[in-house]
């Protein structure tokens, strides 16, 4: 048979059409469509280009990709590996890669995830690990510039083109010459950006690969967005748990801020996609106490220099909440976290509570401005790789907190999703601290008003009557009503109704209450004003200064030692260490009648028992006041009297001459708290050891009195030797004083016993009082004795309150040694009898009779 020519086989097929369709159903059709899905074809098509694709191969293809997306639905980038390197085959390129595009902190970037695709490269070895990403904002790069712009981008030399970054040229090695760039937009928003790097067959990207590039990007491009889809589907569904889920706790906990944050947080912990996260509670005290702020202004503390929060609070994180997810699910609760804590010491926390600013990092251990910890931050092992941060921020627009969250649970960088669900939690809890604060302030209202109708009850201002028991009006004037009065007649009728200072021993530190009635001690009291002459130069009024006085000695509660008396005695040596003591040379007048005002209300409605009693016993005056109870309910009232215009002997005063007399207030009686003293001893003692390195009277003067916290200091000092000066007296005095003391000391202990059901201290408690002598010596020596020593080594005048001190010492030290005496011997007694005891149980155990027992007892004795 002769050779067959090409000629002869076209012309055959041309006039046979029917057998060409047949054969081809039955021979090329089932070749030309299942060949391009074995693996061992894609390696024979490697440099197949498009153009030598027929249509029937290319339709196959197609096929492939579509069977490729629905097989690899679960996996986008895995299917869109597939698509790219078939790409690459197409458009004989070197190689493709895609970038996701993103944005973190409020800022777009794109982020390598499939690099350097080749027709026959693996797909392990083209995804890239999101702790390996390369990661550029969008005016770095073409692929930046090709996101940016949202149009694809066909650069013949890249050399030539400003875009161009050589970043990944000199991590690789790799050089790129040209390069085929396509954005995959949905909507307004750019999903990835593809590349085709370097044409092998050709200096260029052709239009004809432009076209190619776009039309099969479509499959990567569907591939995206049904993930895409898929994501939002799976952020909105997370969001509207979180919401729905923290929305339910937050109501369900009204009374503590830091339960609130905790319920919420912990229910929603499966929606937060995170491996952990922590939880920093904010101090939110903005002014420190002024006792707080004394080191600082002397000098002897460094003053705050850390970071702040916009409305100027110091940044102090009172406690951290560490919720961990991966493993074993725990929560670690850090009171008073310090500052090494790992979730501190990067100091990022510290600058998201003083900028405010959404914190989103990826690779933080890697970064340089924030120190994280680079190895394991427990036992566990666990490391940080991701963090996102971001203020918590209630209705007033005050930082109340910091969250942060660690590692995202498939471990890809947080993204803006990430940070919305978050930050739409941050504000719902900032948000719902204001039922927190609004039912706060209801308790506190509540409280206040349990506390004044409670005073109410128990005190009422002067009556007219108690006032005519003291300024006589009519019957030195014949004038029924006071208002008829002029001052100048009450002035002189006060006057010569008040006692005479100097035989009642008002100037002196020994006085004693004890032979003057309460009723005459109001009068006492008055007389101290005019000797510090302040009614006339103030221009108090007669009638207020008398109704104030009487009602101080009303406010005070008939208990055992914290009465009127002593309130009085208070406000006498406060007189005297200012006039005798010659300590009124460092204050105004103004200054001088504050002092004295407050000494005699330091203790105004006290109640007979202390500030722990108020706390174990959860009074409303423990909770209305959270430190010094006492002390600041004692302020409270003193400050109520004097918004009763009737009762304000502080009224014709200016308005900052009135605040100056508030403030002293606050200082002199907030003082008189014990557990406050030791703050201020030391400073105290400074101030003194400098006045005496002064050479002359009027260099110390100067020295204290240019400086207001050094005269607040000493004023409070003062208060301390004002309250404890009982312990000075002739010992006459102090020892019934010390019986009234602890008598009342004793009354709180059998309210201890009997109502809250606990054993008192041995100070508190009755059955131990033969104890009391040996108890005022250990009050002496560790409360009292630097006081007066102090004093008197500050100004001469007063040592005789020390003298005083020691005279007293001795005497009871004396009856502690009795006391001890007599239990020793009493002791000796008991271990002799039981000595005793013991042989005679071992006589009978020898079988010995009662004379030979009697006979070694007498023996031993």
């Amino acid at each position: 048979m002769g050779e067959i020519s090409q000629e002869a086989v076209e012309k055959y097929l041309q006039e046979n059409p029917q057998f060409v369709k047949e054969y081809f159903n039955k021979k090329l059709q089932a070749e030309v469509l299942g060949e391009p899905l074995e693996n061992n074809r894609a390696a024979g098509q490697a440099n197949m280009s498009l153009l030598q694709l027929t249509q029937v191969e290319e339709s196959a293809l197609c096929l492939e990709l579509l069977r490729s997306v629905q097989e690899e639905a679960g996996s986008p980038e895995l299917a869109a590996h597939g698509a790219l390197q078939r790409l690459a085959r197409l458009l004989q390129a070197d190689r493709c890669s895609m970038f996701l595009c993103r944005a973190r902190n409020g800022v777009p970037e794109v982020a390598s995830r499939l690099l350097d695709i080749t027709p026959t490269s693996k797909f392990e070895d083209n995804l890239v690990a999101p702790d390996r990403e390369v990661v550029f904002p969008l005016d770095i790069g073409i692929v930046g510039w090709a996101a940016h712009t949202k149009k694809a981008l066909n650069i013949p030399d890249v050399k030539k083109n400003s875009h161009f970054s050589d970043f990944m040229d000199k991590r690789t090695g790799y050089v790129t010459r040209n390069v085929l760039a396509h954005p995959i937009v949905v909507g307004k928003e750019v999903l990835a950006v593809v590349m085709a790097v370097n044409k092998v067959s050709a200096s260029e990207f052709s239009r004809q690969d432009e076209e190619v590039f776009s039309k099969y990007l479509n499959f990567v491009s569907v591939i995206l967005k049904l993930q895409h889809t898929s994501y939002l589907y799976s952020v909105e569904s997370r969001r509207s748990q979180i919401l729905m889920w923290s929305a339910n706790k937050v109501f369900e906990e009204l009374t503590d801020v830091e339960r609130q944050f905790h319920k919420a947080l912990y229910t929603v912990r499966t929606y937060l996609n995170c491996e952990r996260y922590s939880i920093g509670l904010l101090d939110m005290t903005k002014e420190k106490e002024f006792y707080d702020e004394w080191p600082v202004k002397l000098g002897e503390a460094a003053p705050y220099k850390g970071p702040k929060t916009p409305d100027g609070r110091e940044i102090i994180f009172y406690k951290i909440i560490d919720y961990i997810l991966h493993g074993k699910e725990e929560i670690k609760v850090i009171p008073t976290p310090p500052l090494d804590h790992w979730t501190l010491i990067s100091g990022l926390p510290a600058y998201v509570a003083e900028n405010g600013f959404i914190c989103n990092m990826l690779n933080a251990p890697a970064d340089e401005y924030f120190t994280f910890q680079k190895g394991p931050v427990d036992e566990t092992g666990w490391v940080i790789r991701n963090v996102l941060s971001l203020p918590i921020v209630n209705k007033k627009e005050d930082i109340v907190g910091v969250a942060t969250f660690y590692n995202r649970k498939d471990g890809k960088p947080f993204d803006e999703h990430d940070e919305h669900i978050t930050e739409t939690l941050t504000q719902f809890l900032g948000w719902s601290l204001l039922n927190t604060d609004t039912y706060e302030k209801m308790n506190k209202l509540e409280n206040r008003k349990d506390i004044v109708q409670e005073m109410l009850m128990n005190h009422t201002k002067a009556t007219p009557d108690e006032i005519k028991s003291i300024l006589r009006f009519k019957e030195k004037l014949n004038i029924d009503v006071i208002e008829d009065c002029e001052e100048k007649q009450l002035l002189t009728i006060l006057e010569e109704e008040l006692p005479d200072p100097r035989t009642t021993d008002l100037y002196e530190f020994r006085f004693s209450d004890f032979p003057i009635t309460e009723h005459e001690l109001v009068k006492c009291g008055l007389r101290l004003f005019f000797e510090i002459k302040v009614v006339e130069k103030f221009k108090v009024p007669v009638e207020v200064l008398t109704r104030w006085m009487y009602t101080v000695r009303k406010g005070y509660r008939p208990v055992t030692y914290h009465n009127w008396r002593h309130g009085f005695n208070v406000g006498q040596t406060m007189f005297t260490l200012l006039m005798t003591g010659r300590l009124k040379r460092y204050y105004t007048d103004l200054e001088a009648f504050a002092m004295l005002a407050a000494a005699f209300c330091h203790d105004i409605d006290h109640r007979g028992t202390n500030n722990l009693y108020q706390m174990k016993s959860a009074s409303p005056l423990a909770k209305l006041h959270g430190t010094s109870i006492l002390e600041r309910h004692h302020l409270e009232y003193s400050k109520t009297l004097l918004q009763d215009e009737s009762l304000n002997i502080f009224q014709n005063l200016n308005k900052r001459q009135f605040e100056t007399v508030i403030h002293l207030f606050e200082v002199a009686i907030i003082a008189t708290d014990l557990a406050l003293y030791f703050k201020k001893r030391t400073m105290f003692q400074k101030i003194v050891s400098a006045c005496e390195q002064t050479k002359t009277e009027e260099e110390a003067i100067r020295y204290v009195t240019t400086d207001p916290t050094k005269k607040e200091v000493i004023m409070a000092m003062m208060m301390t030797a004002c309250d404890l000066s009982a312990i000075t007296k002739p010992w006459e005095v102090q020892s019934q004083v010390a019986l009234l003391v602890a008598n009342e000391f004793w009354e709180q202990g059998d309210l201890e016993r009997t109502v809250l059901q606990q054993q008192p201290i041995p100070m508190m408690d009755r059955n131990k009082k033969d104890e009391l002598p040996k108890l005022q010596v250990g009050f002496i020596d560790f409360v009292c004795t630097f006081v007066y020593t102090e004093f008197s080594r500050f100004h001469k005048e007063i040592t005789p309150m020390l003298s005083g001190l020691q005279n007293n010492r001795v005497e009871w030290k004396s009856l502690a040694d009795e006391y001890e005496a007599k239990v020793k011997v009493l002791e000796e007694e008991g271990k002799k009898q039981e000595e005793g005891n013991v042989v005679g149980k071992a006589d009978e155990d020898l079988g010995r009779g009662s004379d030979d027992k009697k006979s070694k007892t007498c023996l031993m004795l």
